[in-house]
């Protein structure tokens, strides 16, 4: 059940502090809690619910996606977060409560559920909400002084693009281990099948014992030969194949209705894992279609990237736009995939977006191939990079060229800061989440993070020059000129 909130929005006068005072207006909760819309999408998030009247009436949109920007802001556990509301006014006030309260708002685990509702596709909405009230006459608005009396034709702005990857909090997967963690999960069902049929079957050995000593035995040393390494492999793929073979002759005696939930899905994944390492094994190869790395995630791809440290990470791989400082989620994927195709689409979603086509798109060389050169050359887009076909002799021409191309990696800065600020600072380095969607979640709300940030900048920048301002003339005795100087509107 969902009960919507009459007071959504509360002034910072209204809130109530036992202890006396009043909430600063100039506080970072404060200004944020102004920026999010929270009202529009409240309607949206009570449709999840059920209207019958019967329950506990679920957490507003407010509680839920104000606790998970905490969350990712500061950059904490879920834990750490509900006890960080709970000792901090400003952070009750930011999710929408009348007054403070020390106790905690909800149970911690709650947490996992507000992931599980608030989708990819609402926290995207409310990005380009906020961008579009928010970045007026600042990116890409040149033509919102004339109040659109002319039609836009020019390209107008820059288009920044790149692509990386979140990694997952997974343990770096092997063969070895993968196999072994399938034979230690298949024992666990089979004990519990056999539970079922004690006093008339006889319990099958699984030689549990003997096949974690092989296990250990190659495992713990620093360098394993090869041979010794696909010898090892061959024995758990004989474990675990015994085990599979064993469970499915227990699912005749008895059923998997005493199975978990989590059970029955390690057992399927078990299976898919047996079949996979099985067919790399006899082919002696490395890659198989939709390779599994991890038991617990089984979502989780393995992404090549060919960085310096690390060639191959483990997680979802995300594709994003940087336009006058505001960042957009363009894709979000499992499974790797050359984001240099995606190029025209994204063009087409900024024409959407502002109306007209950018006047330069910056990305590094995936993006540089001939399908994305000449589309860009139809509609007078400038492509950053070397032209293709041999370079001019005119040495005036050359050194204007070098220098246009020294630039566009000035610009291209900017999309990297944006993956560095979130993979240093919100924890875009190690996603935590478990689930694939409570993942893609986690990913939107750092995005969300880092552009309420960008807003939050330019504010409190100007708090910070009306605040010289003011003391300047406040030493110079010139109150008169400070009330004919500054608009209240604004200074508040």
């Amino acid at each position: 059940m969902y009960r919507k909130e009459q007071k959504t929005q509360l002034s910072f006068d209204d809130f109530y502090l036992p202890f006396g005072g009043s909430l600063n207006q100039k506080n970072r909760w404060v200004v944020l809690a102004a920026l999010v819309p929270w009202e529009k999408f409240e309607s949206k998030y009570a449709e999840q619910f059920s209207e019958s009247g019967m329950g506990a009436p679920a957490k507003s949109f407010r509680i839920a996606l104000g606790s998970l920007l905490i969350k990712e802001k500061l950059n904490i556990t879920d834990e750490e977060t509900i006890d960080q509301i709970r000792e901090n006014p400003y952070l009750q006030y930011f999710i929408g409560m009348e007054g403070y309260r020390d106790e905690i708002p909800f149970d911690s685990s709650m947490m996992v559920h507000f992931r599980k509702r608030i989708t990819l596709a609402m926290l995207g909405e409310i990005n380009d909400q906020i961008q579009e009230a928010y970045s007026k006459k600042k990116a890409h608005k040149e033509n919102s002084i004339q109040q659109n009396t002319i039609e836009t034709t020019t390209n107008q702005g820059k288009l920044l693009v790149d692509a990386t990857c979140t990694p997952a909090d997974i343990r770096y997967p092997t063969d070895l281990s993968l196999l072994n963690e399938a034979r230690e999960k298949t024992e666990v069902i089979i004990d519990r099948l056999h539970d079922e049929l004690k006093g008339t079957e006889k319990k099958v050995r699984t030689y549990r014992i003997k096949a974690r000593k092989e296990y250990l035995k190659v495992s713990k040393k620093r360098r394993k030969g090869e041979k010794e390494l696909r010898r090892a492999i061959r024995k758990q793929l004989s474990y675990v194949k015994r085990n599979l073979l064993y469970i499915k002759y227990l699912e005749s005696k008895t059923s998997f209705v005493s199975l978990s939930k989590k059970q029955y899905r390690d057992l399927l994944v078990c299976s898919e894992v047996y079949r996979q390492q099985e067919l790399m094994y006899r082919k002696k190869d490395h890659q198989v279609e939709d390779r599994i790395v991890s038991i617990s995630q089984p979502h989780v791809r393995p992404i090549v990237r060919g960085k310096a440290g690390a060639a191959v990470e483990f997680g979802a791989k995300l594709t994003i736009s940087v336009v006058a400082g505001f960042t957009c989620i363009e894709k979000l994927s499992w499974d790797n995939y050359n984001e240099g195709i995606d190029l025209i689409e994204q063009i087409e979603k900024y024409k959407k977006r502002f109306g007209y086509y950018p006047e330069s798109v910056h990305g590094d060389k995936i993006y540089q191939n001939r399908t994305n050169r000449k589309y860009c050359k139809e509609n007078n887009i400038r492509m950053s990079g070397p032209q293709l076909g041999r370079p001019t002799k005119e040495k005036e021409e050359l050194r204007e060229k070098k220098k246009i191309t020294k630039q566009d990696e000035k610009d291209r800065i900017p999309v990297e800061g944006k993956f560095g600020n979130a993979k240093r600072k919100y924890g875009l380095n190690r996603i935590m989440a478990k689930r694939a969607d409570t993942s893609e979640t986690t990913i939107a709300i750092i995005i969300l993070v880092l552009n309420l940030e960008r807003i939050l900048s330019g504010f409190l920048l100007v708090f910070l020059i009306l605040q010289i301002i003011r003391s300047y003339y406040k030493k110079n005795n010139v109150e008169k000129k400070v009330r004919n100087t500054f608009n209240p509107g604004l200074a508040a």
